[in-house]
Parts: C-alpha cells; structure tokens; sequence
C-alpha cells in the first residue's frame, strides 16, 4: 500500500510532538484563520455603508454642468470651489514635499545621531497635533501676525504645515532603508554625498516616498479646520496670494446642515461624494505606481 505524501497530511499528523501546547498552537491557527477575515468586515463594512450612504445623496445629482460651472451666481455650481481645492492642494504639496523631503534626507544621510533623533520626535509630535491646533496657529501668525487675512496664501502655508510631517517621516523612512552596503559601495567608488543621493538612494527610496506624498495629500484634501480657520469662500477661482478661496471641505461644513431640498445641502452631499472620489482615486494611483516601479527596481539593488 502507497504511503501517502506529506502534503496530504494534516499538521499535527506529521508533526511528533503532540504535546498540548503543540496542540494549542495548531488550532489557535485554525481559529486566527477565520477571525482575521470577519475582523476585517468588521472594519470596512462602517466604510462601505458611508460610502454607499454618501453616494446615494451626492452621486444622482452630480452633473458635469455642476462640475464645470464657474458661474459665481450659480448656486449649484462646484468649479470655483474645484479649482480653489485644486491650487491650494497644489502649492501646498509643492511647498511640503521640499520641507518634507529635505529635512528627510538631512536626517537619514546628513545629520548625527543626536540631531536627527531630536528632529525626528518633533516631526512626529507635529504629526500627532489635532489639525484644529494647526489651524489656529495658521490664523495668529499668517492671517493675525502677517496681517494676511483670511486668503489663499494663508491657507496655502498652514496646509503645508499640516502635510510635511507626513512627507518627512515617509523620506526619512525611505533613505533610511536603502541598504548600508549600497551606500558603501557607492561612496566607496567615489561618489559624493550629493550624487549618492540623487543617483543611488533616490531611486531606491522614490517609491516610499511616492506613497508619502499621495498619503500627506489625501489626509490634506479632507482637513476642514487648517482651511476653515485661515481662509473665507470667495465667488471666484484665486488668483492672488491674498484672494479668498472655497475650499471643498469648508463647503461641506457650512451647508451640511441647510433644509432638506435646498440646492446647498445638495451641492454638499455632491462635495462630499467628489472628495471620496478623490481620495479613492488617489490610493489606487500611486499603489499602482509603486509597485509598477518597484517592479522595475526588482534584481537591481538587492
């Protein structure tokens, strides 16, 4: 008679020790198996019914007259609030990822030891600041201080704050990362610091760092209260430093709670949907992005 494989047999049967730890541990296993799965529809099944809950509301009114008006009497109209989103996400991620990735590399390459641990506990205090504390720093030292306003530059600076935390904390993850022995050789064959960085852990880390940006921007674009604090809605796009701007956030928080039937609650439910949309869009981006990338650094520095 055949024997048959070890494949074929359960784990306690070919494991000898049948102790009642041994025995424990294996179906402790078994268990982890199941519960891991219906902890994770525990999770996203609240996620799922919000979107639904806000897709239902925002989804069958939203049109693309509604997107593309810019009409500053039009009620229903989210353009000017799109592009004031738009470029205050912009400048603002621009201005975040040079502090961010600056200070990233200063402390991964740059830095002693001391310094860069005493940098990077401040970066993850900021990053752990309640985005409302953000926000009222932004107003006493740019709309109070500077004497701003409330205005699109404002608002630019104090989201840029809020953002680079995340970005610094992914880059120097990122740097930090890159393989001792790559740096070695690569220094060792006379490249400077500056070309080690651009040419060698750049690439490796780029990524990381990727996915720090697009993290920083979708918590970004759903701040109210750095936005709410620093800027007013205005009619129209921005188009100075000092212009107002209707961010889409603040939009739904000011007409969220207008009667049933009124075009503004719509116009909120619409905002709301949008901002997931973006959100969404912009995790399956740069995961997509990553890996492809990664792919490709696959078999060059490992």
């Amino acid at each position: 008679m055949a024997l048959p494989s070890l494949s074929a047999l359960a784990p306690e049967d070919v494991l000898l020790d049948h102790s009642r730890r041994t025995t424990f541990r294996l179906g402790f296993d078994r268990v982890v198996g199941w519960v891991l799965p219906l902890l994770f529809l525990v999770a996203i099944l609240p996620i799922l019914d919000l979107v639904y809950f806000v897709a239902a509301r925002g989804a069958p009114t939203l049109t693309w007259s509604v997107l593309t008006s810019t009409n500053p009497y039009q009620a229903d109209a989210l353009g000017v609030p799109i592009i004031g989103t738009f470029e205050l996400m912009l400048v603002a991620t621009v201005l975040a990822v040079l502090l961010g990735l600056f200070g990233g590399v200063a402390t991964a390459e740059l830095l002693s030891e001391n310094v860069a641990g005493a940098v990077r506990m401040s970066a993850n205090m900021l990053a752990g600041t309640p985005s409302v504390i953000v926000g009222y720093f932004g107003f006493f030292v740019f709309v109070r201080y500077f004497g701003w306003g409330l205005s699109f530059g404002a608002g630019v600076l104090t989201l840029a704050f809020f953002m680079t935390p995340y970005i610094f904390r992914t880059a120097d993850l990122a740097f930090s990362s890159v393989p001792r022995p790559i740096r070695e050789a690569a220094l060792g064959s006379g490249a400077g610091p500056a070309q080690y960085i651009t040419r060698v852990a750049l690439p490796i880390a780029f990524p990381q760092i990727l996915t720090g940006v697009f993290l920083s921007m979708a918590i970004g674009v759903g701040e109210t209260a750095p936005i709410w604090l620093t800027t007013t809605p205005g009619l129209l796009a921005p188009h100075t430093w000092t212009s107002p701007v209707t961010f889409l956030p603040t939009l739904i928080w000011e007409n969220y709670n207008q009667p049933t039937g009124s075009p503004y609650i719509d116009l909120a439910w619409q905002a709301a949907f949008l901002l997931i949309v973006v959100v969404v869009a912009l995790n399956i981006v740069v995961r997509l992005f990553a890996a492809r990338y990664q792919k490709r650094l696959e078999g060059l520095y490992q």
